[in-house]
């Protein structure tokens, strides 16, 4: 699908223009920008959490820069749900100007709101529920009850003079939903039969067949296995899955075992939830981490992040015995989540690790520990055909989740060229029902390394994995200025090669020679002496040890 596409035109008066600068193609970092007649619409602001081959980077964002210069025509922001994909990047965006106006649920508001005091920043908010209708700057703004794997989850109608756009967020129909609140189907058609030109719909389970389990199958398995533990019970699960604790605070106390929060993240939204009534807990339920350390291990659940194989996560730091819980025999640990696509090798190294320790490790592919919060092909079918809409754009996925929804929209009858499969920073125009691609805005990657934000390069990252993967030499020599001959050196140090020093000694004659040969004709140049030596050493490293070091040459005139 990758294509370069020319920059778009002008937009004209009237026209609706959509452009995602995040979540096409990938699970993550979600952001779609809404234009028309001089002003901005902006549905979701997730991040994207970094893979094996991204060293160093703390998370990833959608790349803002489209909006530097217009920053002062977004008239809101719309938060379809509480999760880190569609909300995590509010806080950096909010940082280039702060009053943008935050819609959202309640539950979704909060913990956006616990997030924005972590980094000082104040809002403005204003909290919305289904069905709820309100203008804004050209938009006119409906909301419709989804139900997710988070509560108060809404997707977004938005009405404009150049058309009309559902779209989902993050979405799936389970009929027996643990917290009674069902997608919103008579809206759904309500939708249809006014006439729905845009259908922006979530993608990340389009290539499963059928219909996505119910949640409420999952609780009686995790208390079936807490009830046959004989050690402590560790959970992992993702911050934000209210649900999912509700089900393990339940079998705990079927238990008779108290459950212990763990994790900044997860202490701090699960006091949300409870405090707002999303989460209901007996009173004596809750122990403080501390305190159930001292408990009988046939007494306690531990309810942690770090089912991805986050690094710095609880689990991660369990499994490589950095943490205060030491996992072992007869103990039991669940994954409680979905592998997020990138994170498999991550999450089978803690599986590994932990069952080394001797753990019973209980995961999604081999027991019925959690189920996914997105719609299979069957619901997706059963939309589209309630619907009916003119324009489909498949959003939140990989490319085969794209490719996938996009031919489910064809089977129930949408025009093949009225399925726009689009990437981050394409540009899709739409007036008078039709949706088009009219070109594309540079989108990259936004990297935040800890206080630096879109300062780091895949050309940075490019020397970080060399340097953790190859190694690093560095190559020290004084030249004499009027003859450009060595007076001091080489001197060679390497790190992380694997090799002593004294390796280079079979090298530093053919430097030497090379010198001298650029010597000869002339070349007193430092910057072009330092490449002389970064050619001759990086030939020989690469024929003598198949090696592919970052090489540092130090060439001063003495």
């Amino acid at each position: 699908m990758v294509t370069t596409l020319p920059a778009p035109p002008k937009l004209k008066s009237g026209t609706l223009r959509i452009i995602p600068l995040g979540g096409i193609g990938e699970i993550g970092r979600n952001m779609t920008v809404f234009e028309i007649d001089g002003k901005i619409l902006i549905v979701d602001c997730g991040v994207l959490f970094p893979e094996e081959h991204q060293p160093g980077v703390d998370v990833i964002l959608p790349d803002f820069n489209y909006l530097n210069d217009r920053m002062q025509d977004i008239v809101g922001m719309v938060l379809t749900h509480g999760h880190e994909d569609h909300i995590g990047g509010v806080p950096y965006l909010l940082k280039r100007r702060e009053d943008i106006k935050l819609f959202g649920s309640a539950l979704t508001l909060a913990f956006v709101d616990a997030k924005l005091k972590e980094h000082r920043i104040s809002s403005n908010q204003l909290v919305v529920a289904e069905g709820d209708k309100l203008s804004i700057g050209g938009f006119d703004l409906e909301f419709v009850a989804v139900n997710h794997s988070i509560p108060d989850a809404l997707a977004v109608v938005i009405r404009t003079t150049g058309g009309s756009v559902l779209h989902t967020g993050d979405f799936k129909m389970d009929q027996i939903p643990l917290d009674g609140r069902l997608t919103d189907l008579r809206a759904f058609a309500r939708i249809g039969e006014a006439g729905l030109d845009l259908f922006m719909c979530d993608s990340t389970n389009a290539d499963v067949p059928g219909f996505t389990p119910l949640e409420k199958d999952i609780g009686p398995v995790i208390e079936n296995i807490i009830s046959r533990t004989t050690g402590r019970v560790i959970v992992a699960s993702f911050s934000s899955h209210v649900h999912r604790v509700q089900q393990v605070i339940d079998a705990a106390a079927a238990n008779n075992r108290k459950v212990a929060l763990v994790g900044r993240s997860m202490v701090r939204n699960m006091q949300i939830a409870q405090t707002m009534g999303y989460l209901n807990a007996p009173d004596d339920i809750f122990i403080e981490y501390k305190d159930a350390l001292t408990l009988p291990p046939q007494h306690i659940v531990f309810m942690c992040t770090g089912s991805q194989g986050e690094p710095m996560a609880v689990l991660a730091r369990m499994a490589n015995l950095e943490h205060e819980i030491a996992v072992g025999e007869g103990d039991t640990v669940i994954l409680a989540s979905s592998l997020i696509p990138g994170n498999e090798n991550a999450v089978y190294r803690v599986i590994d690790s932990l069952t080394k320790l001797g753990a019973n490790v209980v995961h999604k592919g081999n027991a019925k520990v959690h189920v996914s919060g997105h719609a299979a092909a069957g619901e997706l079918l059963y939309c589209y055909n309630i619907l009916k809409p003119k324009n489909v754009m498949p959003v939140h996925g990989e490319y085969r989740h794209l490719i996938a929804n996009g031919k489910l929209a064809e089977q129930t009858g949408v025009l093949h060229e009225r399925v726009l499969l689009t990437e981050d920073g394409w540009v899709v125009d739409l007036r008078d029902s039709r949706a088009e691609i009219v070109g594309a805005v540079e989108c990259g990657l936004l990297y935040v390394d800890g206080k630096t934000i879109g300062k780091i390069t895949d050309d940075d990252l490019q020397d970080r994995r060399i340097l953790a993967q190859e190694g690093f030499i560095s190559i020290f020599a004084v030249i004499d200025a009027a003859t450009g001959r060595i007076k001091v050196g080489p001197e060679i140090r390497a790190r992380a090669y694997a090799e002593d020093d004294h390796v280079f000694d079979d090298v530093k004659p053919l430097i030497e020679r090379a010198l001298a040969e650029a010597a000869s004709e002339g070349l007193r140049d430092t910057y072009a002496l330092q490449q002389v030596i970064r050619r001759t050493i990086g030939t020989w490293v690469n024929k003598a040890h198949r090696r592919r070091p970052m090489i540092i040459p130090v060439v001063i005139e003495g």
